[in-house]
């Protein structure tokens, strides 16, 4: 029987440039890099080098620790440059892509007749397991350790977010054969979780426990729907699978192609046409957003506003995103803007604040903090907008002054960077909220396995 979520605790961060439901398709040529700092926690190992012809689907590179897990060419074309950083350190992989795509060929298959050992091979070989994310630690999952439940989030709430709603449309062979596959990876429940007035193509699947989730973000965040279905104790493990992932998976097992094509948002208010289009993972910023961003003093960033990175034109979008935001850079400065009321600004103090009177406004803001960084204020906001049952302030202290057994009795195992982007955004210490989690996690990681 589903569950049915609601949560209170939250926040939604309403800005101008949603996405029209338009979608416009991109030329598959120019240039493209896999970046292995994508792959959280990976050490890679070279297998193609510079000047190697590749097809889409033909491992670039695998991971030291276990070399079952291979990191796929996108496209098909020739290696041009490997970049290297400090001690040799490979820090991106530049593959021109050729005008026509040739794919290798893994086979088409019957994921109802496959075997739970044939499902996780055909992932390994075929470059598709690091769409298999673990909790805890939110790392690539080892495929050694069973979990005891897999979660797909179909519902996104993070700010400008993609409407996985129009972006999924008309995918529902590809997201059952997927979904039939990774539901024999675990002996427990495979959780689907859509909008609670969704017309989601997951509402008409099988094999699937199918949630309806309602609430401000985090709603859409896969760890809050974790902590209310099937909490995380310490020596268990989740998989995580993203819906776009979902579905570059079914059309694997169906085509035997891997098409890692992604239904891209242009998102913000620094965009001329917020809308879709449909590119390649690793394609280059330029040519997603050829035409259509205004360039004058604006930050792109590879994801949404609260947990992507930062890129360039000349950068390349993240393997895993399907956002990219443009908004206006913060690098101006408010004389007294302490000191007065402020209408153009989002926050959950009604101190001189008063977005809490327009719930439904759009705001254009900016990357400025607002503020300068120090030590941690108690305020007792963190609390309003952090839906887990854990106290954010005291886990994130923990990590800072990494007391292990603390870490543990707070509930790090339940918790991942992206939890903790709404209490970063509203921090009045302005510290790095994500960073400190994250960096707790490698360290218990590390010391605990």
């Amino acid at each position: 029987m589903s569950k049915d979520i609601r949560i209170k605790k939250g926040l939604n961060i309403s800005l101008v440039g949603d996405a029209k439901q338009t979608t416009t398709q991109l030329t598959t040529g120019g240039m493209y890099a896999i970046k292995p700092a994508d792959f959280h926690g990976i050490i890679v190992k070279l297998i193609a080098k510079e000047g190697a012809e590749v097809k889409a689907g033909d491992p670039l590179f695998y991971s030291k620790s276990d070399e079952r897990v291979l990191f796929p060419s996108p496209v098909s074309g020739k290696v041009v440059e490997v970049i290297r950083g400090e001690r040799r350190k490979v820090l991106a992989i530049h593959i021109a892509a050729n005008d026509t795509q040739e794919h290798q060929d893994f086979g088409a298959k019957d994921a109802a007749n496959m075997s739970a050992e044939e499902v996780k091979n055909h992932l390994l070989a075929s470059g598709c397991w690091p769409f298999v994310k673990q909790r805890p630690y939110d790392v690539i999952a080892n495929p050694d350790q069973a979990p005891k439940a897999i979660f797909v989030s179909a519902y996104a709430s993070a700010p400008l977010a993609t409407n996985l709603e129009y972006t999924l449309k008309g995918k529902e062979a590809e997201l059952q054969a997927a979904l039939t596959a990774i539901g024999k990876l675990t002996e427990g429940k495979l959780h689907v979780s859509v909008g609670k007035n969704a017309d989601s193509p997951f509402n008409t699947l099988k094999g699937i426990e199918l949630h309806k989730v309602s609430g401000p973000h985090p709603i859409g965040n896969v760890g809050t729907q974790i902590a209310q279905i099937d909490p995380i104790n310490k020596g268990e493990v989740v998989w995580v699978v993203t819906p776009q992932d979902v579905l570059v998976i079914g059309e694997l097992l169906l085509t035997g192609k891997l098409n890692l094509s992604r239904t891209i948002a242009l998102t913000g208010s620094k965009f001329n046409n917020p809308q879709y289009v449909t590119a390649i993972a690793g394609a280059q910023i330029a040519a997603i957003v050829q035409d259509n961003l205004v360039n004058d003093n604006t930050r792109i960033i590879s994801g949404n506003v609260l947990t992507g990175s930062q890129v360039k034109t000349e950068g390349f979008i993240g393997y895993y995103d399907n956002q990219i935001t443009a908004i206006p850079e913060g690098d101006d400065y408010e004389f007294f803007g302490w000191n007065k009321p402020v209408f153009n600004k989002i926050s959950t103090s009604r101190a001189l604040t008063f977005s809490w009177l327009t719930p439904k406004k759009k705001y254009d803001l900016n990357t400025n903090t607002n503020g300068e960084h120090r030590a941690f204020v108690v305020t007792g906001s963190y609390e309003k907008v952090f839906p887990l049952d854990l106290y954010p302030m005291q886990l994130l202290k923990a990590c800072m002054y990494k007391d292990l057994d603390e870490m543990e009795a707070l509930g790090a195992y339940e918790v991942a960077p992206e939890d903790f982007a709404l209490t970063e955004f509203i921090c009045v210490s302005k510290q790095p909220h994500q960073k400190i989690i994250r960096e707790g996690l490698d360290l218990m990681r590390e010391e605990l396995g």
